[in-house]
């Protein structure tokens, strides 16, 4: 599976973004799919996450209520629908997909990564 993050941007505090990771390969709608984010200085977090038939689906604390993440299997396409933006949401925002989604909060469990894509929340 190969990812591809876009979306990102500079923001005002209180916007919306919605990120976008496109995969390819056939394994994509087996895949358990989560959005991560890394700020400067900072090791890479969980943000989000969702299981293959978007029956379940897994947030931080920190952006539970805000961030809403959702798939389209159709399109092999995984979404972040980020609203109420903060400026301690900037980050370089990863998309990445799982072959076994035992623990989606992991980031040691996804097999694929994305490439990133940048976050900036001024206040």
């Amino acid at each position: 599976v190969q990812l591809q993050a876009s979306g990102g941007g500079l923001v005002q505090a209180g916007d919306s973004l919605r990120l976008s990771c496109a995969a390819s390969g056939r394994t994509f709608s087996s895949s358990g799919m989560g959005w991560f984010r890394q700020a400067p200085g900072k090791e890479r977090e969980f943000v989000s996450a969702i299981n293959w038939s978007s029956y379940r689906t897994y947030y931080a604390d920190s952006v539970k209520g805000r961030f809403t993440i959702s798939r389209d299997n159709a399109k092999n396409t995984v979404y972040l629908q980020m609203n109420s933006l903060k400026s301690e949401d900037t980050a370089v925002y990863y998309c990445a997909a799982a072959n076994a989604f035992l623990y989606p909060s992991d980031l040691k469990r996804y097999n694929y990564w994305g490439q990133g894509t940048q976050v900036t929340v001024s206040s």
